[in-house]
């Protein structure tokens, strides 16, 4: 996704680089105003996609939680089943707690380890995100500023030979 919206800035950028000045205002340019709104719509189209993956990520998480506590909590109430079934003798009983007291602490082991994993992928999805979206800002942040620059210069210099013009028609 990143790729496609890099891809999309590159576009609008080569489109308004390429322009055409027309012969009399050579500080202006003509772009295809409908190819680069087009443009702009599916870049647009494409942010709201990595935002959603990146959701769709936390969901993921989410279940995966509450899929990992679900299995502790049928894992306990396992041990405790096993324990109650063992009621005959002390050392029966004593095994019986040790085992269940073992399977519950795998189970929380082994529930802490999948919410670490979760935990870690969707920090790391969400964080390639925020550096897909970010640059994707940046480029077009960077794009209008020169747009901007490149605007001001040409019109400064427009406005430069219409005063030499005049200075010269004075004369």
């Amino acid at each position: 996704m990143a790729n496609d919206i890099n891809r999309l800035i590159d576009m609008i950028y080569e489109r308004i680089e390429d322009a055409k000045a027309p012969a009399l205002k050579p500080s202006m340019s003509i772009v295809d105003r409908d190819e680069l709104l087009d443009l702009l719509d599916e870049l647009r189209a494409q942010l709201p996609a990595e935002i959603k993956r990146a959701q769709e990520l936390l969901g993921a998480r989410e279940k995966f939680v509450e899929d990992a506590k679900r299995d502790v909590e049928r894992m306990m109430r396992q041990a405790e089943l096993e324990a109650k079934t063992k009621i005959s003798e002390s050392e029966v009983m004593y095994a019986a707690r040790e085992k269940a007291r073992q399977i519950v602490t795998r189970a929380e082991e082994r529930s802490r380890q999948l919410y670490q994993v979760a935990n870690s992928y969707a920090e790391d999805a969400l964080a390639r995100t925020e550096e897909a979206v970010q640059a994707a800002l940046d480029e077009v942040k960077q794009s209008r500023v020169r747009f901007r620059t490149t605007s001001a210069a040409k019109m400064q210099e427009q406005r430069q030979k219409l005063e030499k013009q005049n200075g010269e028609e004075d004369s």
